[in-house]
């Protein structure tokens, strides 16, 4: 049995002032696949450290840039399945930024956010999450139950590890 080929990637938890995530639509319905509703980042590329590609991706989606900073590292996700184009699952590691509500812009053009399925960006609540957006999807699935505990409990000791 061979081992399965995981995307690694590195995304941020970006929170406002007031407590509102900023997650980016990521449209798969031409696919015949859902809407994702997902923290900004991407890939890992070989020889990168999940800090430098989520700084790099951050500044290329929506213009953010950590300048050195260190942020938390909050959850670790490991799935397997058809959750990335190529490869048998994710290993996605989450990191903590709060930052003032901001209007996302980043380097990549609007083609180049759409080769990667992006089609939007909003900021939202913990209950605007729980109450679901109707068939859209959220990533990771409980969203709305780890961003809560993290709000409540605020930064864990160790990453929390889950699945989709």
């Amino acid at each position: 049995m061979s081992t399965p080929r995981l995307r690694r990637a590195a995304r941020a938890v970006i929170l406002d002032q007031h407590d509102r995530v900023l997650l980016c639509r990521i449209d798969l319905t031409a696919e015949d696949g859902p809407v994702v509703w997902a923290m900004p980042g991407g890939g890992v590329e070989p020889g990168e450290t999940s800090l430098r590609a989520l700084a790099r991706e951050l500044e290329e989606e929506i213009g953010l840039r950590l300048d050195g900073e260190r942020p938390p590292h909050v959850w670790h996700q490991s799935a397997t399945g058809p959750y990335a184009p190529g490869y048998d699952g994710v290993v996605n590691d989450y990191f903590l930024l709060r930052r003032p509500g901001f209007v996302p812009r980043g380097s990549m053009s609007d083609e180049e956010l759409a080769v990667e399925h992006i089609s939007g960006w909003r900021w939202w609540s913990v209950a605007e999450i729980a109450a679901g957006h109707g068939d859209d999807l959220f990533s990771p699935r409980d969203l709305a139950g780890v961003l809560g505990a993290l709000l409540a409990d605020g930064v864990p000791a160790e990453p929390i590890r889950m699945g989709l």
